[in-house]
C-alpha cells in the first residue's frame, strides 16, 4: 500500500467503509453488494457476498443488477441529445407527438373524483416532463385518492403487469385527468416513461435503439440495457423483497425468466434498465466532466448543467422537502436533498455528509448512484434487496457516510 493516502482517501477511511459494507453482508441483511467509488481517475471497487441469500456464486464487479429508480438519471440523457440537435425544444408542447396528451383535464382537487375537472390552463410541454412536473405522477401522500387507485389500476407505474406498448401504455394515460396543472406540482416518476415515448417517437425507433445509439455505445456500456440477454442472464442475482415483518427473504424476480429476461414491449425509461458498477461509473463520469468522454463530447455542457441544476420552485421543492421529511416511515429516510433536476436529485441544503451540488438518484431495487462535483466524487452500491425492509436504504446511509469520512486532501 502507498503511504497514508490513495486516490484522494484515507486508508483508515478505506478500511472503515470496507468493514461497514461487510458487516451488512456477514449479519445475513444483505447477501451481496457491489460498490465503486472514484475520485479523478482512480478507482475503488469491493464486491462482497453472494449472488442468492443462501450462497452461491459470489458478487463480482461485472454482476449486472436491476437499476429501478436509478433508471432515471441515465434515460433522460437521449432528450438532452434532442434539445442539443434542436430536433425538440424546452418549451414544446408535446401533443405533436404526444396527441394522447392534447387537451387535458385537470381534477378540481387532487383527492376529487375523476370527473370533477377542469380545462387544463395551458398544453404540457417538454420542460414539463423533464422536470417532472406535467400534473400527474406516483404520489405517496396522495395514495387513497380515487386518481392513484386509477393509475394503479391502469398499470401505469411498471410495477404491475407488463403493458403492451408504448402506444397502448399513452392511450391509457390519456384516459386519465391530470391531478395538478402543467408546471404546477412536481410529482415522481410517471414523467419519465412519457419522455421514453416521446423520444422513439420524435427519432422513429425504439427508445432503447436510440439510447444505445447516442449514449451507450460511445460510453462503452456494454452491459447496460432495459432487459438481460441470455448469455449474460447468469451474472443477473435474484431480486429480493423481504416480508416486512419477519425480514424474510421472498423473490420478487428471478434471474431466469423473470421480467428482465427478456425484452418488453413496453420500455419503461423510468425502472427498467440494468446495468453494472463500471457502465454507471462511466455514465456519472461524463455527467462530471460536463459531458466530454475521453475526447469525445455526449452531450454539450450547457445540457449537462441544466440536468443537474435544481429546477424546482420554492413551493415545489417544500412540498417535496417536507414528503421526503414527513415520509421517512416509508423512505426509511431516503431522499433528503431539497432539490431535483432532469431525472434526478439535487442536492440544495445540507442535510447530511454531502455538500450542496451533489447529484444522483436510488432505486427501490436497492441501488444508488451520485456524483459530487465539489469533491470531484463518484459513488455507486448496487444492492439485489429492494426497500420492503430498511436494511437497504440504512446500508446506502452509511456507505455515503463512510465514503465521505473517507475524503483526505
Amino acid at each position: 500500500m502507498m503511504g497514508q493516502s490513495k486516490g484522494g482517501f484515507s486508508e483508515a477511511g478505506l478500511r472503515r467503509l470496507r468493514d461497514v459494507l461487510a458487516r451488512y453482508v456477514e449479519s445475513g441483511r444483505i447477501p451481496g453488494l457491489v460498490a465503486l467509488f472514484s475520485r479523478g481517475g482512480e478507482a475503488h471497487v469491493e464486491a462482497i457476498g453472494t449472488m442468492r441469500h443462501d450462497g452461491g456464486a459470489p458478487m463480482r464487479r461485472d454482476t449486472i443488477f436491476r437499476m429501478a429508480s436509478t433508471s432515471k438519471p441515465l434515460t433522460v440523457a437521449p432528450v438532452m441529445v434532442l434539445l442539443d440537435e434542436c430536433r425538440l425544444r424546452l418549451d414544446d408542447p408535446v401533443q405533436e407527438w404526444l396527441p394522447e396528451l392534447a387537451d387535458r383535464r385537470v381534477l378540481k382537487r387532487p383527492d376529487s373524483p375523476l370527473d370533477d375537472t377542469v380545462p387544463a390552463r395551458r398544453p404540457i410541454t417538454v420542460r414539463d416532463l423533464l422536470t417532472s412536473t406535467f400534473g400527474l405522477g406516483m404520489d405517496l401522500t396522495a395514495m387513497s385518492f380515487p386518481i392513484m387507485g386509477k393509475v394503479f389500476e391502469l398499470e401505469l407505474t411498471g410495477h404491475g403487469a407488463p403493458v403492451p406498448g408504448p402506444d397502448e401504455w399513452m392511450r391509457r394515460l390519456g384516459t386519465l385527468p391530470l391531478m395538478h396543472q402543467p408546471g404546477e406540482q412536481w410529482q415522481y416518476h410517471i414523467s419519465i416513461d412519457v419522455l421514453g415515448v416521446l423520444v422513439s417517437r420524435v427519432t422513429g425507433r425504439p427508445f432503447e435503439t436510440f439510447l444505445r445509439e447516442r449514449i451507450l455505445d460511445p460510453l462503452g456500456m456494454k452491459d447496460t440495457g432495459l432487459h438481460v440477454p441470455a448469455d449474460k442472464i447468469d451474472r443477473l442475482p435474484p431480486a429480493y423483497a423481504p416480508d416486512p415483518e419477519t425480514g424474510e427473504f421472498i423473490v420478487w424476480d428471478e434471474a431466469e425468466g423473470g421480467r428482465y429476461s427478456w425484452p418488453r414491449e413496453f420500455q419503461s425509461a423510468a425502472n427498467d434498465v440494468a446495468s453494472t458498477v463500471d457502465d454507471y461509473h462511466a455514465y456519472f463520469r461524463m455527467l462530471l466532466n460536463h459531458g466530454m468522454h475521453g475526447s469525445e463530447r455526449i452531450l454539450s455542457r450547457p445540457a449537462v448543467e441544466l440536468m443537474t441544476t435544481d429546477c424546482l420552485t420554492p413551493g415545489q421543492e417544500a412540498a417535496r422537502t417536507a414528503l421526503a421529511r414527513n415520509n421517512v416511515h416509508v423512505s426509511f429516510g431516503q431522499g433528503q436533498q431539497g432539490g431535483w433536476g432532469f431525472g434526478m436529485a439535487v442536492r440544495t441544503y445540507r442535510g447530511d455528509y454531502a455538500p450542496v451540488g451533489q447529484f444522483g438518484w436510488d432505486g427501490g431495487t436497492g441501488t444508488a448512484v451520485y456524483a459530487d462535483p465539489h469533491n470531484q466524487l463518484t459513488g455507486i452500491l448496487l444492492t439485489q434487496v429492494g426497500l420492503s425492509v430498511p436494511d437497504p436504504a440504512r446500508l446506502i446511509q452509511d456507505f455515503w457516510t463512510t465514503l465521505y469520512q473517507a475524503l483526505d486532501d
